[in-house]
């Protein structure tokens, strides 16, 4: 089986490939830049060049392609928006690859996306399932709720460095998951025929609120949080002001999701069934104190390290030399 996997750079798309080279699969990814994609041949995938939004590159990426994992989306500092990737881009990816006759298509969703009609990102994932379900091609959508990966920029690395924390409105609690964990439901689903043109949630062992998150990373890292609450109505003025401007169209855009985190109902579901079908073991998943602790604990290792050498650099700066007299 040749598996085509779409946003092969992203935070997710790197585990989908290394899970799915790993497993003995032929992986080719569609990369926009082989400079910048180059880890992925090294671990073992074939590059093809091509874009979402340049339609005509797909037909050659998807040459004996037997199935599809897109993993792609839109990025906030992208020149490019989220209906332009998200929407136009997965429009063409998928009657590309029903053309081509290609006979699998995983896709990732957003857990409650349509429960959120004003909120763009939300109400494009809701609109593209759709469309895949009713394209005829043998689909299986992954409703995600966020990832582990993303909290050490938004919590971690500023509570170590002093700097102040943000949060938004009335906290969501979100089951967030390991990248490395939604990997493995991914690729999972190509060799379960249970799968086939259904969807299923596949989020944390638990949810999760930003103030509970916080908490556990002062405690892991022994330091006090500077926590700073950004009012929601200011956050919506920012969003307005952005969308005067062409190149704030797509910050805009992310910015309209806070709405998802701060409105209290938490982005979570229950995953019993999914495990079974799936045939995987629910205690192998990661919890989100085990991957916070090994981030503090590897961390926190290499600035005793440096403190160390920093020290010892000190020490031997200040030992004066003997002077030796001569008779």
């Amino acid at each position: 089986m040749t598996l085509l996997i779409v946003g092969a750079t992203g935070t997710l798309g790197r585990q989908v490939a290394r899970r799915a080279i790993d497993e003995g699969y032929k992986v080719r990814c569609l990369v926009r830049s082989a400079k910048r994609a180059a880890f992925l041949k090294e671990w073992g995938a074939e590059l093809v060049k091509g874009d979402l939004c340049r339609p005509e590159t797909l037909t050659g990426a998807l040459e004996g392609v037997t199935a599809v994992i897109d993993a792609a989306t839109s990025r906030a500092t992208d020149s490019l928006t989220i209906k332009q990737v998200d929407w136009q881009g997965q429009v063409a990816l998928i009657q590309a690859a029903k053309a081509a006759g290609v006979e699998r298509f995983i896709f990732f969703s957003i857990l409650d996306a349509d429960k959120y009609p004003e909120v763009p990102l939300m109400e494009i994932k809701r609109c593209t399932e759709l469309f895949l379900a009713e394209s005829g091609i043998n689909y299986t959508i992954l409703r995600l709720a966020g990832f582990m990966q993303g909290l050490i920029s938004q919590y971690g690395i500023p509570i170590l460095e002093g700097q102040p924390v943000w949060v938004t409105g009335n906290s969501s609690p979100v089951a967030y998951m390991d990248t490395q964990d939604i990997a493995k439901f991914a690729v999972r689903a190509l060799s379960v025929p249970e799968t086939e043109k259904q969807a299923f949630p596949v989020v944390g062992t638990r949810a999760w609120s930003a103030e509970e998150i916080i908490n556990l990373c002062e405690r892991l890292s022994n330091k006090e949080a500077k926590v700073r609450r950004m009012p929601i109505n200011l956050l919506r003025t920012v969003r307005g002001i952005a969308r005067f401007f062409q190149w704030g169209l797509n910050v805009a855009d992310r910015l309209a999701f806070t709405e998802v985190l701060a409105s209290g109902k938490a982005l979570n579901a229950p995953m019993d069934e999914v495990y079974t079908v799936f045939g995987l073991e629910q205690e192998q998943t990661t919890t989100l104190e085990g991957y916070l602790q090994e981030y503090f604990n590897r961390i926190m290792k290499k600035l005793k390290e440096l403190d160390y050498e920093k020290t010892k650099k000190q020490k031997s700066k200040k030992t004066p030399f003997k002077k030796v007299n001569s008779q």
